[in-house]
């Protein structure tokens, strides 16, 4: 029962992780059309500012504050420097943003080295759950990641700043003739996609080896979450990341990774061939 209670946690865990990094890849693809292959950079980067506060002796709670506002604002540069340039050119899209991740895993390794770098676990105690120990910063990150969750949902759903986005989704042309700036809406969702990269990486940092590979190791879950879910609803993110995560940390942790690896791409090819847009979208 208990080891039941530790997977089902680490699922958990995992997909509130996955959630975030999903979240800002969905919400660029969704609105602006884009292929973000920088976007596992990003998280990357996140994860690297954490380490750069730490060697200067910096608080690791600063540290998190500060990723995601320093992703935001170096999204929103990439997007004036480079994507812009690139909108409504599918394939040179992914080229470019492509060849952003390869600079930025390059300028990492010129300032950190290509080793992993190690940061200190800010919540090293455990807390007991139906007797089952159970790391207390593991359940600090699915706090997080749930308020952060949430409240995305709530600004795309609940605000009029989420109303302008879906309209873009559903019909760009139609929402700028009805007097939506859809140019900086562009510029908005760049960046709020690369801050929930940004603190994904900044908060899963303590539990991982940070190096300059990092970033492959969500990049991937994440793009087969938004495939199997669906990518014109946030909800799609959602299903996506419940379905991709829960069956890599179950099979996992009964089997060996490679197996698990296995399950997930089988699972996601016979989700896309049942539904090709996804769990959100229509059953071919």
């Amino acid at each position: 029962m208990q080891q039941a209670l530790i997977i089902a946690l680490d699922a958990a865990n995992f997909m509130l992780a996955l959630l975030l990094v999903t979240l800002g890849l969905a919400i660029i693809f969704g609105l602006m059309n884009v292929i973000n292959m920088a976007h596992g950079e990003l998280f990357l980067l996140g994860a690297y500012i954490v380490v750069a506060v730490d060697r200067g002796g910096g608080s690791f709670w600063l540290a998190l504050l500060a990723a995601p506002v320093a992703l935001a604002g170096i999204g929103l540069l990439m997007e004036e420097l480079v994507v812009r340039h690139v909108y409504h050119r599918f394939i040179d899209t992914i080229l470019a943003t492509w060849g952003l991740s390869i600079v930025i895993k390059q300028a990492v390794i010129i300032l950190f080295g290509p080793t992993a770098q190690q940061v200190s676990n800010p919540l090293p105690h455990a807390l007991s759950i139906a007797g089952a120990a159970y790391p207390l910063y593991r359940l600090f990150i699915m706090a997080v990641a749930l308020l952060v969750a949430g409240a995305t949902f709530l600004l795309f759903y609940r605000t009029n700043l989420g109303l302008a986005a879906r309209a873009v989704i559903a019909n760009r042309p139609m929402a700028s003739s009805l007097g939506i700036n859809t140019r900086r809406m562009d510029r908005f969702t760049f960046a709020f996609g690369a801050g929930l990269a940004g603190l994904a990486g900044a908060v899963m940092a303590p539990l991982m080896s940070v190096d300059p590979q990092m970033g492959v190791g969500f990049l991937i879950p994440a793009f087969l979450s938004i495939l199997v879910g669906g990518s014109g609803t946030l909800l799609g993110a959602l299903l996506g990341t419940t379905l991709i995560a829960g069956a890599s940390t179950v099979v996992s942790s009964i089997w060996t990774q490679i197996i698990a690896q296995v399950v997930v791409f089988s699972v996601a090819i016979v989700v896309i061939r049942l539904f090709p847009q996804g769990l959100t979208g229509s059953r071919r």
